[in-house]
Formats: structure tokens, sequence, C-alpha cells
């Protein structure tokens, strides 16, 4: 059995020297694609066995047994001849598949995964020594499966160290908290409209997992599964995440969720249930934000999926979104709009501060947790601060947050109390307010905050990115005083 704990140390190890290779954004795109067709042979010889008359959509040389196991016997290919082979037959065989309409999902997806996948080797020597370490992973051993799994999340875990790739991956713990508090039911179906490496997907299913275990279930819970994602890169490991996840038909969809009108959507385009961490700090053009009413309409991404999400959250469905402290204080017409709109249109009945660093390195801007259904106007919302937990100064690649870490919150949850905070008199820590509250405050949702500044240690790449975000959050606060201003003149000079 191979030792899966030493399997990220030892392909990084090898492409180190692979002159081809810059970065651990590159490294992490090489594995994944080989994994992916390591991880699609093994269901492959799965279907062959469980159906009659099962045939693969990839050519007989382009078939993981064909050019990528090493039998010991010496005849495998290598060097010279298995980069001719990966770069001239095995890449524009994958990306010109025929795929149409009627294609099985679990067929489809090949295509769609290599359509822009990259080779970045240049030594074919290595390149075998890479596929064999992956080749040695047994994926019919449970136990190994389930170490697979780990250590899918451990490459995943690393994208946010590796420049702007962090933007696909939002911490477990996240993940799993959210899913729990949303209350995932066999038969409802989920949505992440920017599902990036798949996470929240797969904490919903393993919420299910864990109670539900029969065939006919698991096939369900595939069918209910859905993800849209814009970028490639995130697109190609979602798919493999689900393949590992027991999903064989993923309905993962490689487009942009923003680019149709939202006014077009009808109730076979809603959901039961939606999670989400939408992409912030970007912006959309003009020909994205026509699909979106003008009340609503936006350059901020984070913006345009909390509409998307309005619209296509079915009656009586749940969401549980994360969003940046932007939205939450922004005092702009589009923010001021869309926080009018889901308050009256949605219950939003909790909103969960985190500290800044839980998405550390990536970025050290503050996220909180919005949880809202769409079960009649908002009567009031609580609002509770997760703080540091003790001997935590802040999180880090090296110690970053963990599940248990939320283990207040989740008490808090149950038996819902308001809490002064202990530091700052008349704060709060835990608080409700009413609609009525929140609409004479300007539809203000910035409550129950820090009243300390925290202390990060950055290096000197994310200081820079962390000041960027920091302006950009000073200037859309100016921007929106002189827009009063300008009101207020406009107003008088009449």
């Amino acid at each position: 059995m191979t030792n899966l704990s030493s399997l990220i140390k030892s392909l990084r190890d090898i492409m180190r020297s692979d002159a081809g290779i810059n970065g651990d954004a590159q490294r992490i795109e090489q594995i994944i694609w080989i994994l992916f067709l390591k991880v699609y042979a093994a269901k492959e010889e799965t279907w062959d066995l469980e159906e009659d008359g099962y045939t693969s959509i990839l050519p007989p040389a382009c078939r993981w047994d064909a050019w990528a196991h090493d039998d010991g016997t010496g005849t495998a290919m290598t060097g010279d001849e298995l980069l001719a082979f990966v770069n001239g037959t095995l890449f524009p065989t994958l990306r010109s598949l025929p795929v149409t309409k009627d294609t099985p999902i679990r067929q489809a997806i090949v295509q769609a995964v290599f359509a822009e996948a990259n080779q970045y080797m240049k030594d074919g020597v290595l390149l075998r020594q890479i596929v064999n370490v992956i080749d040695g992973i047994d994926l019919e051993d449970y136990t190994e499966i389930h170490a697979l799994g780990d250590i899918y999340e451990s490459i995943l875990r690393e994208l946010q160290s590796a420049g702007s790739a962090g933007e696909f991956y939002t911490p477990r713990a996240v993940t799993d908290f959210m899913a729990a508090h949303i209350e995932p039911k066999v038969g409802e179906r989920v949505a992440d409209f920017a599902c990036g490496t798949g996470g929240f997907l797969v904490s919903w299913i393993q919420q299910l997992q864990a109670h539900e275990q029969t065939a006919t279930t698991v096939e369900a819970i595939g069918r209910s599964t859905y993800g849209i994602e814009k970028k490639q890169f995130p697109y190609m490991l979602a798919i493999t995440n689900m393949l590992l996840h027991g999903i064989d038909a993923p309905h993962i969809v490689h487009a942009n969720a923003l680019t149709k009108h939202v006014l077009d959507y009808t109730d076979a385009d809603a959901f039961d249930k939606i999670l989400m961490n939408p992409p912030y700090g970007g912006h959309e053009k003009a020909d994205v934000q026509r699909y979106f009413p003008d009340d609503l309409r936006g350059s901020e991404t984070a913006d345009l999926f909390l509409v998307l999400i309005l619209y296509r959250l079915r009656q009586g469905g749940r969401a549980a979104v994360v969003l940046p402290d932007g939205f939450l204080f922004g005092n702009d017409n589009t923010k001021v709009n869309i926080k009018k709109k889901l308050l009256t249109e949605c219950n939003l009945h909790t909103v969960i501060r985190l500290p800044a660093s839980v998405f550390a390195p990536y970025t050290s801007i503050t996220t909180n947790l919005l949880f809202f259904d769409k079960t009649g106007p908002t009567r009031e919302t609580w609002f509770y601060r997760l703080d540091m937990p003790d001997g935590y100064k802040h999180f880090s690649k090296t110690k970053p947050m963990q599940r248990a870490h939320f283990a207040p919150c989740d008490a808090w949850w149950t038996h819902r109390e308001v809490l002064p905070d202990a530091d700052v008199p008349g704060a709060y820590k835990a608080n409700v307010y009413t609609r009525g509250q929140i609409e004479s405050g300007g539809w203000n949702l910035d409550l129950c905050g820090y009243p300390t500044v925290e202390e990060d240690i950055l290096s000197p790449a994310e200081t820079i990115r962390a000041f960027h975000e920091r302006r950009d959050a000073l200037n859309a606060k100016i921007d929106a005083r002189l827009q009063n201003i300008e009101a207020l003149l406009g107003a008088t000079e009449k």
C-alpha cells in the first residue's frame, strides 16, 4: 500500500527538478489531471463490472492501463516517448472527444476537464516518476480511498498559499459548519453557483452519507447536487473531488452563472438549498451587469451572486452564504437595495461574524456567514461574533481554523441568548435586532462586530494585497458619501 501521507511531498520533490513547472499552482494542476485519470480509470472498472455493455468514451490507447500503468517489465513509456504521447496524443484526443447533448454526464466530463487543462512538465523521465507515484495508489482499498480523500483535501488547502488560486478554496471547517446548520435532507436539490473546488458540495454530501449509505441514496444525492464554476482549473478540481466522494455523474457545469438574466429563471430553476462563498473583491463588466434589474445592478461580484441566490432559491428553501464586511456596512444604492430585498423577501435569521484570518493566507479581509430562508420577510435577525479560540492570535496555513473552533457557536445556535461584550461596555458579542431597527439604521448589518483590530503577521505580498482590499473598501465608503452629498445638492438646487 502506498504511503499516502508522504504523497504530496514525493510529488513536489520530483517536480522541483522539472524546468517546465513554476510554483505550487502549476504543480497542483499537474497532479490533478493525472489523479483525475487514475480515479476515472477506477470508476470505469466498476461501471464495466456492474453494467452489461458498458463502453468507455476513451480510445484504448488513452486508457490508464495502456499508457500510465507500469507493470515492472521495463516496457512502460518514459522519457521523450512519454512526453510525445502525452503532448501529441493524450491531450489532443481527450480535448476532442465526441460529446453531444446525449452523452452521459459521467463520460462528457472527461472532455470538459481537459478542454483547458495544461501539461507543464518538460522532462519525460520525471513525468514517468510522477505517474508511477499516483499509479501506486490502490483505489480498490477502502482505507486507502478514504486516506486519498484526506490527501486531496490537503492538496486543496495548498491552494491558499498558491497565489491567486487560493480564491477557489473555502476552509473545510467553514463549509462543514454551514452545511450542518442548513440541515441537509435526501431528495433536496442543492446548488453552489461558484463552486470552486467543490468544498461546499462535498460537505453537503458527507452530511447525508453519514446517515444514508445505500447505493440508491448515494445515486439520489448525486442527482440532486449541482455546481457551476467559471474557471477551468477549479472546475477540474471539483469534478475529481466529486468522483472521490462517490458521485459518479457530477452535475458540475463549466460556465459563468451570472450570464443569464435573473428574471428569466422559473420555478424549475429553483433549489431547495444554496451553499456558497461568492467571489468577493472582484468586479463584473457592463455586459454581465445587464443580466440584473437596474436597482440591483452593481459591479461587485459578491453582490450580483447574492441577487442570483434570491432569484434561484425556491419558496421555503434555505441558504447559507459567505459575504465580506463590505456588504454588511455598504450604504451605496445597490447594496442598500439588495439588503432591503433580502430582508423583505427572505427571513435573514442569523449572521455569524468570523475573525479576519479565517481565509489566511489568501486574504485577511473579514467575512461573515449569512443564513436565511425564503419563508417570508425577516422579523428579527440574530448576530453572533465568533472570537478567536484560546491560544490563537490569528489563523494561518500551519494553524488553520478547525471545525471544533465553532463549538461555542454550535452551542449558542440551539439556545440563543443575548451576550454582552465582557470587555466593551454597551457592546454585544451576540444580540438580536428587529427588521425595523435594521431599516431605521439604513439597512446596516455591521452589528456585533469586533471591538479591536486584530494583529496579523503577513508577508510583503499579503500585506500589499490586504492594503488593496482595505483601500477598495474605503473608496467604496467615500463614493457612497459623495453620492449622498451630490443627491442632497441636487435636491437643494431643484
